[in-house]
């Protein structure tokens, strides 16, 4: 009976751990819901599922696993932020640049989902980097001209999106190692 459970839990959590992928795709904290999800059912299966089981499997993760996937969706986190200064920056961009890019990437992604929910966000995001590292760029002490400013506003908006990936690519790590995790532990 136990080790249904734990493939109904196991199936359950795959399935949702890829949606929040999609979320993460579409610049939502996936990652984070997918940990709090994997936070709740080892709860649960720690206090409900598992006290007076004597001989059953163990724990679905440990701590250990949900503190390890915490630690890579916050390093997913500073590299999506961080990789559009470093592309303002690679593309010939001062530090007023590098913040344009972080700030006009965070607040494009927040009027992008009010004004078209889930693709607007994606789009925000990217037209905001752009836009925060050329303004950036075009304003302050010494400005360049809006020539000069075109291309650290495209490294800003490529390494928004390779920050992105990035951040994607580590979700979908943190997904198959809590996946893997919860369902071989019925096998335990």
């Amino acid at each position: 009976m136990m080790d249904v459970l734990f493939y109904v839990l196991g199936s359950l959590f795959v399935l949702i751990g890829f949606a929040c992928l999609v979320l993460v795709v579409f610049q939502m904290p996936g990652t984070w819901i997918m940990l709090i999800i994997a936070t709740l059912v080892h709860l649960a299966d720690v206090f409900w599922i598992m006290p007076g089981m004597g001989g059953s499997p163990s724990p679905a993760w440990g701590w250990w696993a949900i503190a390890i996937g915490c630690a890579f969706a916050l390093v997913g986190e500073v590299i999506e932020f961080a990789a559009g200064a470093l592309g303002a920056k690679a593309g010939g961009g001062s530090k007023r640049a590098a913040w344009g890019a972080i700030l006009g990437g965070f607040l494009g992604a927040i009027i992008g989902s009010i004004m078209l929910p889930i693709i607007g966000t994606i789009l925000g995001a990217i037209c905001g980097c752009f836009l925060g590292a050329f303004l950036g760029e075009t304003t302050g002490k010494d400005p360049r001209t809006a020539a000069e400013s075109v291309k650290p506003a495209i490294g800003a908006t490529i390494g928004r999106v390779l920050g992105t990936t990035c951040k994607v690519l580590i979700g979908v790590v943190v997904w198959v190692v809590l996946s893997t995790g919860l369902l071989s532990a019925g096998l335990a």
